[in-house]
């Protein structure tokens, strides 16, 4: 009950004065001491947070110019426009940016696969119903028909 009473007039009070009665903080800690550690110790880990801090910056900006590689790479491979955002990114981290290997295995695999679709037998393997080895057996008759055809030709 006196809660209640304390609760309902002691705002109103207070108002009423001015504010007069100033309270006195429970002791005035520094953050140090808050956290239980000197003053000199409070200062070591605030450094050691402050170097993990940027250790973690900067392998999170690699990681983001690595991305940014990969983004480019492919396209440049399918000719697509460039990206501004991507090439300052890579330009903010340097020469240090290398392709994972395993990316770079998958883009000299398409590499060769590419090489391959755009020779003459990677195009005729790539059209359906196509049996290779009718195609050449028939090449092989036509040019035979045609040695026989000048054989008998009586201009030459």
């Amino acid at each position: 009950m006196a809660f209640m009473v304390k609760h309902m007039v002691g705002g109103q009070l207070k108002n009423l004065t001015g504010g007069l009665t100033e309270e006195k903080p429970e002791g005035e800690k520094s953050e140090a001491a808050a956290q239980g550690m000197t003053q000199e110790e409070f200062e070591q880990y605030q450094q050691q947070l402050e170097e993990e801090k940027q250790e973690r910056e900067a392998s999170f900006a690699q990681k983001k110019a690595e991305r940014a590689t990969v983004r480019s790479h492919f396209r440049e491979k399918y000719r697509l426009p460039k990206n501004e955002t991507d090439e300052t990114q890579i330009q903010q981290a340097g020469d240090d940016v290398v392709l994972p290997t395993e990316l770079a295995k998958m883009i000299a695999e398409d590499n060769q696969e590419e090489a391959h679709k755009q020779s003459v037998l990677g195009q005729l393997s790539n059209i359906q119903n196509v049996d290779m080895d009718q195609l050449k057996d028939k090449a092989q008759a036509t040019l035979e028909d045609l040695k026989k055809q000048t054989e008998n030709c009586s201009l030459m």
